[in-house]
């Protein structure tokens, strides 16, 4: 057999260009070929990536709505946006649970990965805080018995997830100061919302029970939180970066469901409250510069119940104070804390609308 020396040409359609393909050591070739592999999950594949961060939106917008009820309550506004807002929090609840159901049912492994995955762990209890707040906000819009339902599964529930989150970090060996974000309140702290409602659908003794455990762990994990985020030696990641507003929320929530507990109006204990919510706002608020670089994601929800919270407490110190600067301030958080809700709702349909949501981090 004679050898072929001659040189084989291939030919391309005119305006063909080869672009070489690189991917990394752990990418796959589909992924690498396919331009973007979270715009090409198919919806089964999805659902396996939804997180339950996706609850925070639940907080944010039945925040509000309990900010507007206490509106209503302090200058007579009308009672339609609190009650729109309960509705449209309630609607996002049932969906996102289904969803997350669904996520169980379908995908466990990866719902079990969540759990137990070092920073999102601290968001699993946002489900249960969902719970009280819609307890709190539809006490007489829903049917009787139903707010006292919620009540009791959330508060009880949010105990059990916090001795739950304070056992994995005791255990957890890969858990550091690098894990360590401003959503490690949500968990323990968040066991000050339990009094809102509690006189009139649940239990008084529970619910002081509930808020000593957040206001002992807020008074504890402040330092080691505020030490995360003024150091930076390892800084917070920038999509996280949002979570400094929650700050904002525990001497806010603390300040509300102390008054409920004592029913003794504004108090000194409520004064050095208000002046903490105002002075972790306005910190917050001095970070707008960098936080405006973050790209949008889910952890934008960190910003509404936070301002949500702000707004219900200074509306209720401004109805038990007479100064009109009290009224200037409630009204101006309030409407920050509707416009941030709106606008971060707006974003949110947005990137579902763009298949942005549900997608592999």
């Amino acid at each position: 057999m004679v050898p072929f020396r001659g040189r084989i040409r291939w030919k391309y359609p005119r305006g063909y260009t080869l672009v070489p393909v690189t991917r990394t050591p752990t990418q796959s070739v589909t992924e690498a070929t396919s331009g973007s592999a979270a715009t090409a999950a198919p919806p089964e594949g999805r659902l396996q990536h939804l997180p339950v961060t996706l609850f925070a939106s639940v907080m944010g917008i039945g925040g509000l709505s309990l900010a507007w009820r206490r509106a209503a309550l302090v200058w007579d506004v009308p009672r339609w946006p609190m009650q729109a807002l309960f509705w449209l929090a309630a609607g996002v609840f049932v969906l996102v649970l289904a969803a997350y159901v669904a996520k169980w049912v379908r995908h466990p492994r990866a719902a079990r990965a969540e759990l137990a995955h070092p920073i999102r762990m601290a968001f699993v209890p946002t489900i249960t805080i969902s719970l009280i707040i819609l307890a709190t906000a539809g006490q007489d819009l829903l049917p009787a018995g139903v707010p006292q339902a919620l009540w009791w599964v959330g508060a009880v529930g949010h105990l059990l997830l916090t001795v739950a989150v304070i056992g994995a970090w005791f255990e957890r060996q890969d858990i550091g100061l690098t894990q360590v974000t401003p959503a490690w309140f949500i968990p323990v702290v968040g066991n000050v919302i339990t009094p809102l409602a509690a006189p009139h659908l649940g239990s008084t003794e529970l619910a002081w029970f509930a808020f000593g455990v957040g206001l002992m762990f807020w008074l504890a994990l402040l330092p080691l939180l505020l030490l995360r985020v003024l150091l930076h030696s390892d800084p917070l990641p920038l999509k996280l970066l949002p979570t400094i507003a929650i700050f904002v929320a525990p001497p806010a929530v603390a300040g509300i469901s102390w008054v409920t507990l004592q029913q003794q109006g504004i108090d000194p204990v409520v004064r050095i409250l208000y002046a903490a919510t105002l002075a972790f706002l306005v910190i917050a608020a001095a970070q707008l510069p960098r936080l405006v670089h973050v790209p949008f994601g889910l952890p934008y929800w960190a910003y509404t119940f936070p301002l949500a919270a702000a707004a219900a407490f200074t509306t209720l110190v401004a109805g038990g104070l007479e100064s009109p600067t009290y009224d200037v301030i409630a009204v101006g958080v309030l409407a920050l804390a509707t416009g941030g809700v709106a606008d971060v709702a707006a974003l949110t349909l947005r990137a579902v609308a763009r298949r942005e949501i549900c997608v592999p981090e």
